[in-house]
């Protein structure tokens, strides 16, 4: 049989979430997912010469070692340069936020598929001309909405589609730390979006996922803390979002969910091991998770998707969009204290 052909990736960025992309394409390929890393483009010499700094809510590796062999990644300090390597099939864009849309457009128009980071744009409108150019491209285009792959979290969306413990009653989201501090953008309201965009991000577009879109939303708080209460045509009947980065330092990341249904109550606690326990019938049962984050699920489900010519994404631009709107919603009900109504 024929061995598969391993796919050429590139990297831009190499931040903390360029690091992460990183070695989120090495280990799909230890999962027989073949691809390889080929090239990175990034402004920092240091840092093409496979040198980066570690940080994060999730570490992950010591950051000591070399991120790649420099003698077999090939290391550009201009995107376009990058987008002329025609060994460059898939390219993760894991630059700061004001970038995203400009850099996926050209990266699309360049013949390569994309992966790019969240948030994809600070608003709904600035994320249109890279809608528009994804819908008229043949290569794919994927958002890194990492929570409709994290697991425990794609545990709970399949048992809501599926109905397995009933009608969800209420749901409760929760996603709090100290605010990042491996990047002075995020000190800047105007570059990151606050807390509201950056962080609180996940769990809105997770809750489109699961439940599909809220009628309406009012949102309480300030951009660096938020909690949103959301109403839905049909169930769940109560559901809410936290998310804030305005604890002081040293403040552990915190990562929850809670959810109840008619015939069961799930609750996820990322601290806690084991970090997914089911309630159900006056027992408590734990549920066994991969190993694997939902960088390594989004990653293996884009490589997936481009090996094998297909097209529907679990994340897709549209979504990214829908969740944006919605984020421009909770920032409008910040601003006046009132609900505000969605499309």
């Amino acid at each position: 049989m024929k061995k598969p052909r391993a796919i050429g990736v590139g990297v831009v960025g190499l931040g903390f979430m360029g690091r992460t992309h990183v070695e989120a394409w090495r280990a799909a390929n230890q999962a027989g997912l073949p691809n390889r890393l080929v090239a990175v483009c990034d402004t920092d010499p240091q840092r093409r010469s496979g040198r980066s700094m570690q940080g994060g809510n999730i570490t992950k590796g010591s950051g000591a070692e070399l991120l790649f062999d420099p003698a077999l990644v090939h290391g550009y300090a201009e995107l376009d340069e990058m987008l002329g390597d025609e060994r460059v099939e898939v390219v993760s864009i894991c630059t700061h936020t004001r970038t995203h849309v400009d850099m996926a457009v050209r990266a699309l128009r360049a013949g390569k598929h994309v992966l790019v980071e969240k948030p994809v744009a600070l608003t709904a409108a600035a994320m249109e001309p890279l809608v528009r150019t994804a819908a008229e491209s043949d290569r794919l285009c994927m958002p890194a909405h990492c929570m409709r792959f994290w697991p425990g979290w794609d545990w709970l969306a399949e048992r809501v589609r599926e109905g397995t413990f009933g009608a969800p009653r209420s749901v409760v989201f929760r996603r709090l730390g100290s605010r990042p501090d491996w990047s002075p953008l995020y000190a800047d309201d105007q570059e990151s979006g606050g807390a509201l965009v950056d962080l609180h991000l996940h769990d809105v577009d997770f809750l489109r996922f699961a439940f599909g879109d809220p009628r309406s939303v009012l949102a309480g708080g300030s951009l660096h803390h938020v909690t949103a209460l959301y109403r839905f045509a049909g169930a769940p009947q109560h559901a809410a979002a936290e998310g804030g980065w305005d604890h002081t330092g040293g403040f552990p990341f915190r990562m929850a969910y809670l959810a109840v249904f008619d015939e069961a109550t799930a609750e996820f606690d990322l601290s806690r091991s084991p970090a997914l326990v089911v309630h159900r019938g006056g027992k408590s049962e734990t549920v066994s998770l991969a190993p694997e984050s939902g960088y390594d699920g989004e990653v293996r489900h884009l490589l997936s998707a481009v090996a094998k010519g297909r097209r529907d994404l679990r994340a897709t631009v549209e979504d990214a969009l829908a969740a944006a709107r919605l984020l421009d919603a909770e920032r409008e009900s910040l601003r006046s204290g009132a609900t505000v109504k969605l499309r």
